[in-house]
């Protein structure tokens, strides 16, 4: 073991206890008490091993003992860190030696002396039936709360699946110079990821891309937030012009976003305003590149733009810049989550950008499948990189293609 490897098992709190710590102490109860007189039955095993013969006293301290030693392992394996373990562990041998010290003080002491056999089997076989039958209903009592407890949180995971695909739905739009399409494939049932499209009067169209850092129900929360603040900002975005559009927008998400969310969340934003006369002005919020497929010279170029993400910093000056772009020309922007797929071969090469999915890889997908449509597209890139490796977060793609 190293020392690194050593210092974070040493310090790192186990997942297991964790969870364990949020269970309210009350019901933890009823799982200390059923290890205890589980555990406890030692004790009259040692007396049964004896013949019975185990003055009461004594019978009595071994089943509190035994029953106090188990206590703490399951204390230390839903409470603390794991290294208790070996502490503990070390501790027994002066524990049971002290112990042993104070059996033969009593026997002296009081006078103590052997039970009948017959009898001391006959009360230690009744304790350990009564013991067991206790430690059993215990047991199911906490299991059935949990269980209760879970159903209740998969329930209420459920729903939240349900707003997540009323928020996030598959998104098509289609103007006179461009299509649009957009997916979000959350690793969790709830996402932080976001694609929209919104038509504007005059037959311009806004159509972005965010990314909540984090997934799971407070990503997804801060999503439908982001979304609700986007779509009401974007209401005055036909009086802008389509150069203020976009930087305005994220203006406007960096100073709503810091007053509903935790101080350590943001999100990356990528827009674009498409315009009815085919011009196209985009803006980057620490986002990763858009990549525009050249239908001419049918080659894949990527933008980007460094700006800091929304809701992080109190910063302003965000900027946008215009794109040139050619009838059939795509526009693809993806996120961390397909980017950042971990390469799942046992054959891994050497070089580290090759563990990942990656820029590289995308643009070759794009490239051998640019003329399909646009759905085709987004799933032949989410399978290309399911077959890739495994889903490390929300994966969500936005296409646009220029039609004319």
């Amino acid at each position: 073991m190293t020392a690194t490897t050593w210092k974070r098992w040493r310090t790192e709190t186990p997942r297991n206890a964790l969870y364990y710590k949020g269970i309210p102490m009350r019901q933890m109860m009823m799982l200390f008490l059923a290890v205890f007189c589980l555990f406890s039955t030692m004790g009259l095993f040692n007396d049964l091993v004896n013949l019975g013969k185990v003055p009461y006293v004594i019978v009595f301290l071994n089943v509190a003992a035994s029953g106090l030693v188990a206590l703490v392992y399951v204390a230390i394996a839903t409470r603390y860190r794991a290294y208790w373990f070996i502490v503990v562990s070390l501790l027994q041998i002066p524990f049971w030696l002290g112990f042993s010290v104070l059996i033969g003080f009593l026997y002296r002491r009081f006078h103590l002396h052997d039970v009948p056999s017959e009898q001391g089997i006959r009360v230690a076989a009744i304790s350990i039936l009564v013991l067991v039958v206790v430690s059993y209903s215990l047991f199911i009592g906490f299991i059935t709360r949990q269980g209760a407890d879970a159903y209740r949180v998969r329930n209420e995971l459920e729903l939240a699946h349900g707003i997540q695909k009323t928020l996030v739905p598959p998104v098509t739009l289609r103007t006179a110079v461009f299509e649009v399409y957009g997916i979000s494939k959350p690793s969790d049932k709830v996402g932080g990821d976001l694609v929209d499209a919104v038509p504007l009067a005059g037959g311009d169209a806004i159509a972005y891309l965010a990314d909540i850092a984090g997934h799971g129900l407070q990503a997804g929360i801060l999503m439908g937030m982001l979304k609700t603040a986007a779509r009401t900002a974007l209401l005055e975005a036909g009086g802008l012009t389509r150069e203020q559009t976009l930087p305005l927008l994220l203006e406007r998400l960096n100073c709503v976003l810091p007053e509903v969310k935790e101080p350590h969340m943001y999100a990356t934003f990528t827009g674009f305003r498409l315009g009815a006369d085919g011009t196209v002005h985009y803006a980057i919020a620490a986002s990763p590149p858009i990549l525009h497929w050249h239908a001419n010279g049918a080659e894949v170029a990527h933008l980007e733009d460094e700006q800091f993400p929304l809701g992080l910093l109190p910063v302003s000056g965000f900027d946008g810049r215009r794109l040139e772009t050619a009838p059939g020309d795509l526009l693809v922007v993806a996120t961390d989550g397909i980017l950042e797929v971990p390469d799942k071969s046992p054959n891994k090469s050497p070089n580290k950008s090759n563990d990942e999915f990656g820029t590289d890889r995308l643009k070759a997908v794009i490239a051998a499948n640019a003329n399909v449509t646009l759905a085709e597209l987004a799933e032949t890139i989410l399978r290309a990189a399911a077959n890739f490796g495994k889903q490390p977060d929300d994966q969500t793609i936005l296409i646009v293609r220029r039609l004319s």
